[in-house]
């Protein structure tokens, strides 16, 4: 593959997630396999891409997301 990143599928993508290393919930936007390697060997690992409640995107390992869970709506 002359490419340093593919698409992964993931039965999340468009839906609301939660980064369980920050606690930030947002989107999944998608889950890429990237190259992250700084050396002549690649590096594979599977990134998931999230955008957080302020509009900007970012990564984490795809294992630290979790499907987030509707807030309780408030009792009367």
């Amino acid at each position: 593959m002359t490419d340093g990143y593919e698409y992964v599928p993931h039965p999340l993508l468009r839906r609301r997630v939660r980064d369980v290393a920050s606690g930030i919930e947002g989107e999944l936007m998608a889950v890429i396999n990237e190259d992250v390697s700084t050396s002549l060997h690649p590096y594979w690992v599977e990134l998931a891409y999230v955008r957080g409640p302020s509009g900007r995107e970012f990564s984490t390992a795809v294992d630290n997301i979790e499907p987030a869970e509707p807030h309780p709506s408030p009792r009367t």
